[in-house]
């Protein structure tokens, strides 16, 4: 199996550490690296205009006879899934009509309360225009996941069919049977949206129809995923949800773009922004995707556990993983450390909690080792910057919780410069926060706002096979959204999905931390879902967040226009009062007066940004428009940017299995390309330089990929990977364990 960026929305489980030290200033000298082997075998997705998908077809069958086409695509796009030989591949690549091409990438799986919270219980006494109680009736809802488990008494109701597109046929059950790699995903994030039986969902009534494009293990590939979305249009479903996601900040992968069309196919597409927070740029695709509804995670009201060191008053979030033994510790525990879990680092552990970085181990492998050592209980901090949220693979009978990295060093730091090595739980209610591993945006490239909504996606008990589970993260988010769209389709079946969108982002609460400071548009867009009032929206204004672009510093003044709708939709004549923004040196609106809009009607109107970049300071700048009608304001969020700004260069290294057997594999991807990007080894233990990977000059924007043998590489073994790129001026690194050896390739 090919290696392949790895999509991660409920979880991820694995993350290269940022090194944070210059490359210019540790590689003097860079190198002159030979070319890709022509003959390795890659995997690509080709896309081309309609007109010429027969003809590429034939092409590919006449002239490309080493080419095997896996699939094609006539429905979200027109193009190809092939595999064959880099050199053909690449002559085909160029090849007239040939419009964009990406490779063929991973994916893995990233009620009680939430549902009542985002007012699921408020719009039980609602009815729709055939007097029927708005309960998701009648409304199909697409779950592409790891497909469910239909016999599920709380489910066997709900599920109305589906497809496998691992398997390639019609039964998209869950994987059972198959020790490590069963999955539970799809059936609870199914549950979320339409469980009607001992939990009931956000839609309890809805269809849902089930598509399996992640197998054994939660794995599967863009491939699968993007038949999937084409599957759903043509069964010509009502809402799609996709709770998975990728660390990659980028707008134009085929996953996203296979959104959009299913939104132009009149489908609602709701996914996950990601569960790599609390950083700007975290957000990943697909959740980058402009027509999709992006969803962040904010906690419903629950019961929050904080660690507490000593006599210190610093308060440590935890975030207790799933699959693992509830958190509720009542006295005080020593802890110790354990480095990353090693039996060998697990020294006098017996009845104390152990501390554990997080990397190289799986939080399972970490887990089992704790526990067959005698600790109580396992902390795993974060090897990157920002907390995440964790999941065993199997149910263990341990308490197993995460921290931030700053938390993590902190910790740590304490227990090798204090005596007193106790620990103690603390409990406090919490609800409207936002979790700290919800992924934030904005958008590279398109420097579009995401998340556009936030949704409970923190500690949700919903339904998995033989039973019920409380799991969290953005892909617990996502279904809530889905299934509130569900029944404003329900309410309003001839809204459009710009219109239902509208809808839930125009009445959305806006969050506060807890400084009582809003949240910025990036980390909750237009704020936490409310589900009754997006129901009874009068009037919708969208799009719901303004994207201005990017500006360069030394630019003169410039004007950008964007053009919004505002659409009354009740029989009366309605009027819309724009508030001008504050003043601001740079900044000049030019804002409609007072906008008369006829009832059941719709006004397209123009706002114009005037800019002078050079006296505005260089970065990300946020604010909110605000439309008034009688009583009611409605907040659009808006962003612009000056100067190129400091987005990571580099994301989702990954390095493992080629596509033919015995060779090795990277892949990369540069947000907006590089002046200069390179891998350099080093020894693990010694971090003596040994040799350049690659090294490239003045390389375009998009995902990088290079195989190699042990024989070109003329290494073997494990070595420290330093990933770096340059833009700008500024220079970002990642670094990785990587393991060089044909005999252990891991697939």
């Amino acid at each position: 199996m090919s290696i392949r960026i790895i999509l991660v929305a409920l979880l991820l489980l694995f993350g290269p550490n940022a090194l944070g030290v210059q490359a210019t200033t540790i590689f003097p000298q860079r190198p002159t690296l030979p070319q890709e082997s022509p003959t390795e075998t890659i995997h690509s997705i080709l896309m081309t205009d309609k007109d010429d998908l027969s003809l590429l077809l034939e092409k590919t069958k006449k002239r490309y006879p080493s080419i095997q086409v896996n699939r094609v695509y006539d429905t979200v796009f027109y193009g190809v899934s092939a595999k064959g030989p880099r050199r053909d591949i690449e002559k085909l690549k160029r090849e007239m009509g040939i419009k964009q091409s990406f490779p063929v990438t991973t994916y893995k799986v990233s009620l009680d309360e939430s549902v009542p919270f985002i007012g699921g219980d408020e719009i039980r006494g609602l009815f729709d225009q055939a007097d029927h109680r708005i309960t998701g009736q009648g409304i199909k809802v697409g779950v592409i996941d790891t497909g469910i488990d239909y016999k599920h008494p709380d489910l066997k109701n709900s599920y109305h069919g589906g497809s496998d597109l691992v398997d390639g046929d019609k039964d998209p059950m869950e994987t059972k049977g198959q020790a490590g790699l069963q999955t539970l995903h799809g059936t609870h994030v199914a549950g979320i949206i339409a469980a009607n039986g001992k939990l009931k969902g956000v839609a309890p009534d809805a269809e849902i129809i089930a598509y399996r494009a992640l197998g054994p293990g939660g794995v599967g590939t863009s491939e699968q995923v993007i038949a999937a979305i084409e599957q759903a249009i043509k069964d010509k479903v009502d809402v799609i949800n996709l709770s998975l996601g990728n660390s990659i900040n980028g707008p134009d992968w085929p996953t996203s773009v296979a959104l959009d069309k299913a939104v132009e196919n009149g489908i609602v597409a709701v996914t996950s922004s990601g569960n790599s927070g609390p950083e700007v740029w975290t957000v990943g695709s697909p959740g980058t995707s402009s027509k999709a509804i992006s969803v962040g995670a904010s906690t419903p009201p629950i019961e929050i556990p904080f660690l507490k060191f000593g006599s210190s008053k610093k308060e440590i979030d935890l975030i207790p993983m799933q699959n693992s033994k509830t958190w509720n510790f009542k006295k005080q525990y020593e802890i110790v450390t354990a480095g990353i879990g090693r039996p060998e680092e697990l020294k006098n552990v017996k009845g104390k909690v152990v501390l554990m970085e997080r990397g190289e181990l799986t939080f399972t492998e970490k887990t089992l080792n704790a526990l067959s050592k005698g600790a109580i209980g396992v902390l795993i901090y974060n090897n990157v910057k920002g907390s995440f949220a964790g999941s065993l693979e199997v149910g263990l009978n341990l308490p197993v919780a995460s921290l931030s990295m700053e938390d993590g060093l902190w910790l740590k730091k304490k227990l090798e410069s204090e005596k007193n090595h106790y620990i103690r739980t603390e409990y406090r209610k919490q609800e409207d926060v936002l979790a700290d591993f919800s992924s934030r945006g904005p958008v590279t490239e398109t420097w579009e706002i995401k998340p556009d909504v936030v949704a409970p996606g923190v500690a949700i008990d919903s339904t998995v096979p033989n039973g019920y589970m409380a799991l969290q993260g953005t892909s617990m988010a996502a279904p809530h959204v889905a299934g509130a769209c569900a029944l404003i389709k329900q309410a309003h079946p001839d809204w459009s999905p710009d219109q239902i969108k509208a809808a839930l982002m125009n009445t959305a609460k806006k969050l506060k931390d807890d400084n009582n400071k809003e949240y910025m548009p990036n980390e909750q867009g237009a704020g936490r879902i409310q589900l009754k009032e997006a129901i009874e929206a009068e009037s919708l204004v969208y799009p719901s967040s303004l994207a201005f672009g990017l500006f360069q510093k030394h630019d003169n003044r410039k004007e950008k226009r964007i053009k919004i709708t505002l659409d009354n939709q009740t029989g009366k004549r309605k009027s819309y009062h724009f508030n001008t923004p504050k003043n601001q040196n740079g900044l000049q609106w030019q804002l409609p007066h007072t906008v008369y809009v006829n009832g059941k009607e719709k006004k397209e109107v123009e706002i114009t940004l005037d800019i002078t970049p050079s006296v505005i300071g260089p970065g990300l700048h946020y604010g909110e428009l605000e439309i008034l009608e009688a009583s009611n304001k409605t907040k659009i969020p808006y962003m612009f940017v000056i100067d190129e700004p400091n987005y990571p260069r580099v994301m989702g290294f990954q390095f493992g299995a080629g596509d033919t057997p015995g060779t090795f594999k990277y892949e990369l991807y540069l947000p907006r390309g590089a002046d200069e990007y390179g891998i350099a080894l080093y020894d693990p233990d010694t971090l003596q330089f040994i040799t350049f990977l690659d090294w490239k000059r003045e390389v375009s924007r998009g995902l990088l990929e290079k195989e190699f043998t042990e024989e070109e590489i003329k290494l073997k073994g494990v070595y420290k990977a330093i990933v770096f790129a340059n833009k700008d001026g500024q220079e970002d690194t990642i670094e990785a364990d990587i393991i060089i050896d044909k005999n252990i390739i891991r697939p």
